[in-house]
């Protein structure tokens, strides 16, 4: 579960709720291309921005959908209260682990932060793999705090925010914060442009945004790192260039926002207000990007 691709789909939403059937859809044809574990409800499943309701809901479709893939579900919140209400919806749904990220708005200490995760841990039954994602949450790890939180029980992977451009300062930013986790816990790669960095740099896992809408050509990536084939993983990656360079611009849930509807897996709107579609131009240079790369899959 904590190895491969993890493929994050969107959740398709208008002020309606869940597009339910979409959303099913999404997730059935992730499991169908083989990938190693679905991220239901991270960022790009835009889990901050719907109710426990909802996001209770959601991780029952991903579930079912899944056909037996893991499904890491998303339990991030701003309560520690909250986010055990939510782990506990994810477990009954029958999660095969859970995501968290440290959600603040008053800014959080490093024991505040141990302590949000010492707490969920103590009440779970399913792993845990923990969310570094410094853009939204402004919380900054230490490799002293991953190394903190990692000897805690049921704490399975970290996902990490990116590494450096240099191949060898990528290996040894893994390798530095790996001496810090015991074995048993995996490190995992997000920010698509560097998955193929991190994984031939010694990541696990690539947690992936385009895995959620293109699993076959996010999974030939991976598959070449494993396999130890650096210079075709890389090659892939700059490949896809023109798409990162949009995930840069426009920020990647934006960019699977308009990729999904130019292709129909989802009606409009597929985000949560106040969250916007892209506009008319923008959309279009996605839509252009798609179809020079031939992503259909």
């Amino acid at each position: 579960m904590f190895h491969g691709l993890s493929a994050f789909p969107l959740t398709p939403t208008s002020e309606q709720g869940i597009d339910a059937a979409a959303y099913t859809a999404l997730v059935a044809r992730l499991a169908a291309a083989g990938v190693d574990s679905i991220g239901a409800l991270g960022s790009t499943g835009s889990y901050a921005y719907l109710t426990r309701e909802q996001r209770a809901h959601a991780a029952q479709i991903a579930v079912e959908a899944a056909n037996g893939v893991p499904v890491i579900v998303g339990i991030g919140a701003l309560r520690t209260s909250h986010v055990l209400q939510l782990a506990e919806d994810a477990q009954k749904a029958g999660a095969s682990a859970v995501l968290l990220a440290p959600m603040t708005y008053q800014p959080l200490t490093e024991d505040e932060v141990f302590g949000l995760y010492e707490d969920v841990t103590r009440e779970l039954s399913v792993p845990l793999c923990v969310y570094d994602n410094p853009a939204t949450t402004h919380v900054h790890f230490t490799d002293e705090l991953h190394g903190r939180i990692a000897q805690l029980p049921n704490v399975g992977s970290i996902k990490i925010p990116g590494v450096p451009h240099d191949p060898s300062a990528a290996g040894l930013r893994v390798d530095a914060l790996r001496a810090r986790i015991p074995d048993t816990v995996t490190i995992g790669i997000s920010g698509d442009w560097m998955a193929a960095r991190g994984l031939t740099a010694g990541c696990d896992v690539w947690y992936s945004v385009i895995g959620g809408t293109f699993p076959q050509t996010a999974l030939a990536l991976t598959r070449a790192a494993q396999a130890g084939h650096a210079g075709t993983a890389t090659e892939l990656s700059e490949g896809l260039e023109p798409l990162w360079a949009l995930f840069r611009h426009h920020g990647s849930l934006r960019v699977m926002s308009a990729a999904a509807s130019h292709l129909g897996l989802t009606e409009e709107p597929n985000l949560p207000r106040p969250l916007r579609a892209l506009e008319e131009t923008a959309r279009r240079e996605v839509a252009a990007a798609l179809d020079a790369l031939q992503l259909t899959s």
